[in-house]
């Protein structure tokens, strides 16, 4: 094998002999050979001893490892892993479902593939490349896709612009790099979603919550129900389908909620029960005392590093005492974190203090996090990043 050689200093290599899929730079000793970036360079310990194969990055995660074995890292890797991952899907059930034909294909380290995420919008796969090897391998990726799916995928959209190293010298632009597709309607237990993939967040839905938002519209009957930070509706769409006797969604974003509005028209004739809210989330909580008994907080990661951590934990408490206070005796909180930072503990610890801070009596029914198309890599705990609750408040 001709790649450049990552040599780690001594005691660096115990995670990578647990498997754990990134190499920081602080633990390596010396590059022997030219690399540039998104190279695949042959990683060892400091007695030259094989350890691992992978995509060589500058940053503070300097190689994300594609590979545990010792061997040539071939063009049908790509098809390998994905097929892999395919079957996974279709094993448990979410790629096979005729109420369903969104769901998230690879999961990057969850899947074997660190730094790539792709989503299947029904026909069209949205892919988000997070690291420079993955990015220059994106035909590869394509054409393992169309092997793999068959005559299921119809486009590929690239969605890096925004994913990709800013300090990189590669200028990604969003678009399709595979077919073309208008058709952008898909089924989620039988509801239906406008999905835009082209202008909205992420790849254009957050397929992590579909189990979640199914538990929503089983406590949903003959409740005031809040959706906070609502995004496209989603929480809304399943809470309407729970029979709610009212459902309020509420997202600083003017694009987001014409969105919801119409996933909501796609699903009832009637959408007298719905109102959306283009405001602030927590300007609209200062004042919503007694009106709602059953409040979803689903807010953006408020930490993506660890020296934000303090501030994020202050902002999860803000919303949820906020929420605690207010909401009505008997009600029902729906609490998230998406940050990968905050662990379960480190959440549910803030929750414990909110309620401590509103003085009411609050119970956990649930502990929810993502569901099984977004797997988490044993080896890879940070690959387990939604964590969620739900309270019951007297």
């Amino acid at each position: 094998m001709n790649y450049p050689k990552v040599i780690l200093k001594s005691g660096k290599d115990q995670s990578v002999r647990r498997y754990h899929p990134w190499i920081f730079s602080g633990a390596i000793k010396k590059i022997i050979g030219n690399v540039n970036e998104g190279d695949l360079v042959y990683v060892t310990d400091n007695k030259d001893e094989f350890l691992a194969i992978g995509h060589y990055q500058i940053g503070s995660i300097m190689v994300r490892i594609i590979s545990f074995e010792e061997k040539e890292i071939e063009d049908s890797i790509w098809k390998e892993k994905i097929e892999k991952a395919y079957e996974l899907r279709k094993m448990t059930g979410i790629a096979t479902s005729e109420n369903n034909n969104v769901y998230r294909l690879v999961h990057a380290e969850g899947d074997g593939l660190p730094g790539l995420i792709i989503d299947f919008y029904n026909g069209t796969a949205v892919i988000q490349m997070h690291s420079i090897g993955m990015y220059l391998n994106r035909e590869h990726i394509v054409n393992a896709l169309k092997e793999v799916l068959g005559d299921k995928l119809t486009a590929v959209y690239d969605k890096s612009e925004n994913t990709i190293p800013f300090k990189s010298d590669i200028e990604a632009k969003n678009g399709y790099i595979y077919g073309e597709s208008s058709e952008n309607i898909v089924l989620e237990y039988g509801n239906k979603f406008k999905i835009n993939w082209e202008e909205g967040q992420k790849t254009g839905f957050f397929v992590d919550q579909r189990e979640n938002r199914k538990l929503v519209a089983e406590y949903s009957k003959g409740r005031s129900v809040l959706n906070v930070f609502g995004y496209t509706g989603g929480f809304s769409v399943y809470a309407m389908k729970g029979d709610a006797k009212l459902v309020h969604s509420v997202d600083s974003s003017k694009k987001a909620i014409e969105l919801t509005n119409e996933n909501i028209d796609l699903n009832f004739e009637d959408t007298s029960r719905h109102e959306a809210f283009a405001v602030d989330a927590f300007e609209y909580l200062n004042n919503i005392d007694n009106k709602y008994d059953l409040i979803i907080l689903d807010p953006p990661a408020f930490a993506k590093h660890q020296n934000v951590l303090h501030n994020a934990l202050q902002g999860y408490k803000r919303l949820n005492i906020k929420a605690i206070e207010q909401i009505k005796p008997g009600g029902i909180l729906f609490t998230f974190s998406c940050s990968q930072v905050v662990s379960k503990e480190n959440f549910r610890k803030t929750i414990f203090t909110a309620a401590t801070n509103t003085g009411r009596n609050v119970r956990i029914l649930h502990q929810l996090n993502q569901p099984v198309d977004h797997p988490i890599n044993v080896y890879h705990p940070e690959s387990e990043y939604l964590k969620g609750l739900v309270v019951y408040v007297e």
